[in-house]
């Protein structure tokens, strides 16, 4: 019976189905009707891990002995002037397919068109793509912003906004736009659930100038639309993987970020740094958004 079901009480976590409460070790320290203070062995301990509460999500540790290392910090969270409406929901797809899905900018005008990009003709914009020891990046400089209803949030009286995408080792993914005082950044962080599935976790943080009350009754519903297409599409995309057997994609020079992505992720798996040829490195292309 999962235990993410119970509740406290007095300090324990209360199984929904008979009741039988474990302290933070694991250990079952009561079982409701049977006599004597406490269950001794005849009751199964549950599996604890270590656990950090911070920014508003619980961060996990599976495996033996204490974590190394701090929880990845969600940027500008507790900042003074700034708000968070955090999301999360499952995925269908690989941890690759959903840190791509939320990197890459030529889908939007098509997937998300009206409410982010689309109803203008492209503009050329130059992308800096920079790459270093846990981290990818796509700097998109001279955009102006972008048409739909989240750009004329981020930006009212228009103007060419500074945009930033970047993942950061293991799985994080950032979205980040700025105009004058204005600042907008969605940080994602995804967790596989199995080879075909993954959980997003994701905290959109900003600084406008528009009063934070009406933003924060509208990001909201903007973003369970936003975020249902992405993940209908990528249902879309995993069935038809399932079907033909497997992934058969091609790449152009407008997927900036997606091989990186990839390339770090099987390092990563494989245990390996990603000091290497690609550290420290920096791309310059021409793209239409």
């Amino acid at each position: 019976m999962p235990l993410s079901l119970g509740r406290l009480r007095d300090g324990l976590l209360e199984c929904r189905y008979h009741g039988w409460r474990f302290d933070r070790t694991g250990a079952c320290r009561a079982v409701p009707g049977l006599c004597g203070e406490e269950p001794g062995r005849r009751a199964r301990a549950a599996e604890a891990f270590p656990v950090v509460e911070r920014d508003g999500f619980v961060w996990v540790a599976p495996g033996e002995g204490e974590p190394e290392g701090e929880p990845f910090r969600f940027p500008c969270v507790e900042h003074p002037g700034y708000s968070t409406v955090r999301r999360a929901m499952t995925l269908s797809g690989t941890l690759h397919a959903a840190l791509e899905n939320t990197l890459d900018v030529p889908h939007t005008a098509f997937l998300h068109g009206g409410l982010f990009r689309g109803g203008r003709e492209p503009v050329e914009v130059e992308v800096i793509v920079r790459q270093g020891p846990d981290r990818v990046e796509a700097e998109y400089v001279g955009e102006p912003r972008p048409p739909g209803l989240a750009g004329r949030i981020l930006a009212p009286g228009g103007g060419v906004v500074e945009h930033t995408d970047r993942f950061i080792l293991p799985s994080i993914a950032q979205v980040e736009y700025r105009l004058d005082t204005n600042h907008l950044l969605v940080t994602s962080a995804f967790t596989p659930v199995d080879d075909t599935t993954t959980r997003l976790h994701a905290a959109v943080t900003f600084h406008l100038r528009v009063p934070h009350r009406v933003v924060e009754t509208i990001v909201p519903p903007l973003a369970r639309v936003i975020l249902a297409q992405d993940a209908k599409i990528l249902r879309h995309q995993a069935e038809s993987i399932e079907r033909f057997g497997g992934e058969h994609f091609s790449s152009t020079e407008l997927d900036v970020l997606g091989q990186h992505i990839l390339r770090m992720l099987r390092r990563a798996e494989r245990g390996e740094s990603s000091e290497g040829p690609e550290t420290a490195t920096e791309r310059r292309i021409r793209m239409r958004v």
